[in-house]
């Protein structure tokens, strides 16, 4: 097979919006063998992209003519604009296009989308990412999509050249399902951290020193990641194979929170997400106390 018929066979792509997270993953794209098509309010944002290749759009409607289309705007109202609005992709694009929506949106949005467009034979899926610009760059991103089986497999060689984790998360909108999930995760640990920082500042030790040690051991532990194996969130039986762990933990846990929840008590620091994780870590891990434990 020639270049030229190698070429015919891959997809069009094209990528609507390029800002801290848009840009380097279109980036990655540029040798894609199908061809890309960019654009951006921004004409200063499409230029390193042009100079490596690419088409640069004159306008939403005209990146419609590619197969299959990556959108990272702002929000949600912004994501209806582009796809649904009176002049965006939706009234261009040609039946079997594909729309990827790769910002962090509303639950609902990707998938009220997907069923708006399906009679006309646009498959909008979802395709949130989890990373940074930094592993975006490195084609090392995650991302979760939520699309069919066949579009899935469509999608899945391009979003490869920026995400060296591809999750398949079930139908539209399971892809942003999954990232809530995830970013709420990471936020409400920055909300621990917080409590945290008081509670050694009020102990009189260093902050700096602190950092240093949670970063040490998270390398060596991986954090929340580390006991995130579960199925689902039924208790566990004795002889499942998180259970002797997870009981391990627990105990380990509560007398670690119990230890900090005193001394915030003597120091007259409120920790109230610390008192909760107190009382939800047992039931939380698939382990609650039983009468046995009593």
């Amino acid at each position: 097979m020639t270049e030229s018929s190698q070429n015919e066979t891959k997809p069009r792509l094209g990528y609507i919006g390029l800002g801290n997270q848009g840009a380097p993953m279109a980036m990655r794209l540029l040798d894609w063998p199908g061809g890309l098509v960019v654009y951006d309010v921004r004409p200063e944002a499409m230029m390193p992209l042009v100079e490596g290749g690419a088409r640069m759009a004159e306008s939403v409607a005209d990146v419609a003519s590619a197969d299959i289309i990556s959108v990272t705007v702002l929000n949600d109202q912004q994501v209806r604009e582009v796809i649904a609005g009176a002049h965006g992709l939706a009234a261009h694009a040609k039946t079997g296009t594909i729309v990827a929506i790769h910002s962090t949106i509303s639950g609902t949005t990707a998938e009220d989308l997907a069923r708006e467009l399906r009679p006309r034979g646009i498959h909008v899926i979802d395709a949130p990412v989890s990373g940074g610009a930094g592993a975006a760059s490195k084609g090392q991103l995650a991302t979760m999509v939520g699309a069919s089986d066949e579009v899935f497999a469509r999608v899945k060689e391009p979003f490869s050249c920026w995400a060296s984790l591809v999750i398949h998360a079930g139908p539209p909108g399971s892809g942003t399902r999954m990232k809530l999930a995830r970013n709420m995760l990471t936020f409400t640990m920055y909300a621990a951290v917080g409590e945290a920082w008081k509670l050694a500042e009020a102990s009189g030790v260093s902050l700096q020193d602190l950092g240093n040690v949670v970063r040490h051991t998270d390398k060596l532990t991986s954090g929340a990641g580390s006991i995130m194996f579960r199925d689902d969130t039924k208790d566990l039986e004795p002889g499942h194979f998180l259970y002797d762990g997870f009981i391990h933990a627990r105990d380990l846990g509560e007398k670690d929170l119990g230890l900090a929840l005193s001394l915030g008590e003597a120091l007259s620091v409120e920790l109230p997400l610390a008192r909760l994780a107190l009382e939800r870590l047992a039931p939380g891990l698939g382990v609650p106390h039983t009468e046995k434990d009593a």
